[in-house]
């Protein structure tokens, strides 16, 4: 007999807001569904920032018996511009590595449907891109360094990783490849309609890859940087942190690739490479240098 864990069938929508039905000919409220995908998006960034304040407010983590050079200012300017470019590199990223090399037709017939995000299409790649402009324009306008606030950023990122990839799971969306596995699951589909999850017949039994990418690119990765942070002090050296985070988010994501479906309109890749992969590969070298960077200088101290 195969052996499977069931998928717990959790409602997709956290809640739903009472609003009454009302239609405005261009417009149409009704009750309105409050996803776990939002939800994972605030949880993270609500608590990613409390964390980076955490952060800044420990001077001696930063090798400073003062102040921090991020300031809990600092943290709370940039929680909001990291909310804008993660949402909107996010999107932008599906869009310019998902859609335009491989669906150009769907952006054809509906260029409208960029915006409409709640139908789902994030990429983190993308995301990741939005959060470097935000640090990018954060340094800028605060006159604080780069490298010092990427390493805070870093530090709190796969907090909001842990919770996207459970938000994922929930919904039954990119799960993983067939398996023998005991613990491999069937995805249903859920019928937002009759607001009930429904199997066709032909499931196959799939790696959980969800729940993959939550222990590793979340509460793995965010252990081994808490470790490198407070323990290793890390935060002495700019850009040691970002550079850990960005090898090791590379390494992990590129073997739970292995276990994960692909997309299945990306086309013309060998068999052994995925667009994950592909996307990837920059982060890690570019994570490599800022570690190089970093040991090759003296800790910060004052």
């Amino acid at each position: 007999m195969r052996v499977e864990i069931p998928f717990p069938k959790i409602d997709p929508a956290a809640l739903t807001l009472p609003i009454p039905e009302l239609s405005l000919g261009f417009i149409h409220l009704g009750p309105f569904p409050i996803r776990w995908y939002a939800l994972a998006y605030i949880l993270g960034l609500l608590i990613g920032w409390w964390y980076a304040v955490r952060l800044a407010l420990r001077p001696q983590l930063w090798g400073s018996k003062d102040a921090s050079p991020v300031t809990r200012v600092d943290i709370d300017d940039f929680a909001f511009w990291v909310m804008i470019g993660i949402l909107f590199g996010g999107r932008l990223g599906y869009v310019a590595f998902y859609v335009l090399p491989f669906q150009p037709e769907r952006l054809a017939g509906d260029p409208m449907f960029v915006l409409r995000m709640w139908e789902g299409g994030m990429s983190f790649h993308g995301g990741l891109i939005g959060a470097t402009l935000a640090v990018l324009y954060t340094a800028w306008s605060r006159k604080i360094d780069l490298l010092r606030l990427g390493d805070a950023a870093a530090a709190a990122a796969p907090i909001g990783l842990f919770f996207g990839r459970l938000a994922n799971f929930i919904n039954g969306e990119l799960y993983g490849r067939e398996t023998s596995a005991p613990w491999g699951m069937r995805f249903p589909t859920y019928d937002w309609g009759t607001r009930t999850w429904v199997y066709s017949g032909a499931e196959k039994v799939v790696h959980p890859s969800q729940l993959y990418e939550a222990a590793l690119e979340g509460a793995l990765l965010f252990t081994v940087l808490a470790v490198a942070v407070w323990k290793l002090k890390a935060l002495t050296r700019p850009g040691l942190t970002a550079g850990l985070f960005l090898v090791l988010y590379a390494c992990a994501r590129t073997f739970v690739e292995n276990f994960r479906e692909p997309d299945p309109f990306v086309e013309g890749l060998p068999d052994f490479l995925t667009m994950g992969m592909m996307l990837s590969a920059p982060m890690f070298v570019l994570g490599a240098w800022l570690i190089h960077r970093a040991l090759k200088v003296e800790p910060r101290s004052s």
